[in-house]
């Protein structure tokens, strides 16, 4: 083996067993594990803890001799009293020593933290929830854009990312103190950083029936690859679908509203919007419909004039934008319903993949 083994040393002199072995010692690195799990309504399970005043996500230290994936599965079972194979790795962060603010008689090294993906719970799964005696005071499931508030900095930017991560689905975020070293678009415009506003409404795959009124015409606007268009606010980091409130100019006419909103505030061209359904907003009561068409041309990015907002525009899959709204369990048979109008336009079925903006300067599709 030749390399250097202390400094100043010159290169290319062979190290004993026991100086390579020293020199790798005095570099060693904690190592820990976490999990990211979430409801069916996008929020995020975090732990009270009685040794800290900050909230954490499931995990701990990985043991001499385990991996980190084992032990991810351990600590569930310790934590959280919950069985479940942890094996997608959603981020990896390189912990400085100086960023934990620890105390010095710790002699905290720096730590490789990994996060795993625990996947969405369900209510059943939820309630095989049982805390240990000590340590884990309570769960709760929170906003993301609540993170920042309960968990400490790092561990706050850490969870996003890996949150973000998993929206991409492209493999593991590589982190250094929770930021990444190659941002994405999701991290670039910060989403999930504003609360999301609850939209549990039920999904009516059908015509709006005859005397409810229709206040809102949003549209799943298809690019040719099948992916969806998002808009996210640049200031907000909010997603939302092209569309808005019916105005006096659009003659009760949802597609027409389409239409007009998805120009003011996206700057896109589509075909004929088609009717999909709509969702039953029994406080007024009334209809908030969705339609679907193709995408044809995107303009120069510009001001919705009605908000003043810009928009960023984004492709992703509906999964995807489903995972940046909260519509609760029934947002499923929304989504089902996105797809087969996909399939009556003669789409294809994308893939999961890193979610990518629009040209700013825009495009014909």
């Amino acid at each position: 083996m030749t390399t250097t083994s202390v400094p100043g040393e010159q290169p290319g002199t062979a190290m004993t067993a026991e100086a390579y072995g020293a020199l790798r010692t005095s570099a060693a690195l904690w190592v820990g594990t976490s999990v990211l799990i979430t409801n069916q309504f996008g929020q995020v399970l975090v732990q009270h803890v009685d040794y800290r005043d900050t909230c954490l996500l499931a995990g701990g230290a990985v043991d001499k001799g385990e991996s980190p994936a084992r032990a991810a599965t351990r600590e569930l079972v310790e934590e959280l009293g919950v069985t479940a194979t942890v094996d997608r790795c959603l981020a990896v962060d390189w912990v400085s020593a100086d960023s934990s603010g620890a105390p010095a008689a710790m002699r905290f090294p720096g730590e490789i933290l990994h996060v795993f993906d625990g996947g969405v719970w369900d209510d059943d799964r939820i309630g095989e929830i049982r805390l240990p005696p000590s340590e884990i005071t309570g769960i709760e499931f929170v906003e993301p854009a609540r993170l920042p508030d309960l968990l400490s900095p790092s561990d706050a930017r850490r969870a996003l990312s890996a949150l973000r991560a998993r929206i991409n689905g492209s493999g593991a975020a590589l982190l250094e103190d929770g930021h990444p070293t190659a941002p994405t678009t999701l991290d670039r415009l910060e989403v999930l950083r504003t609360p999301r506003k609850p939209q549990r409404w039920p999904w009516q795959a059908a015509s709006v029936p005859s005397g409810l009124p229709v206040r809102q015409s949003w549209g799943w606007l298809f690019a040719p690859d099948g992916r969806v268009l998002v808009l996210i606010g640049q200031d907000t980091g909010s997603g939302c679908l092209p569309g808005g409130t019916l105005e006096p100019g659009d003659h009760n006419d949802p597609a027409a509203a389409l239409r007009r909103e998805a120009y003011e505030e996206a700057q896109v061209l589509i075909s004929d919007p088609l009717h999909l359904g709509y969702l039953y907003d029994a406080s007024g009561p009334q209809a908030r419909v969705r339609l679907y068409a193709r995408l044809t041309h995107s303009r120069p990015v510009a001001r919705d004039p009605a908000t003043g907002q810009t928009y960023a525009r984004v492709l992703a899959t509906a999964e995807q934008a489903a995972e940046l709204f909260d519509w609760g369990p029934d947002g499923a048979h929304q989504i089902r319903a996105v797809h087969a109008a996909r399939a009556r336009l003669g789409l294809p079925n994308p893939q999961r993949q890193t979610v990518t903006e629009l040209p700013a300067q825009g495009s014909i599709f």
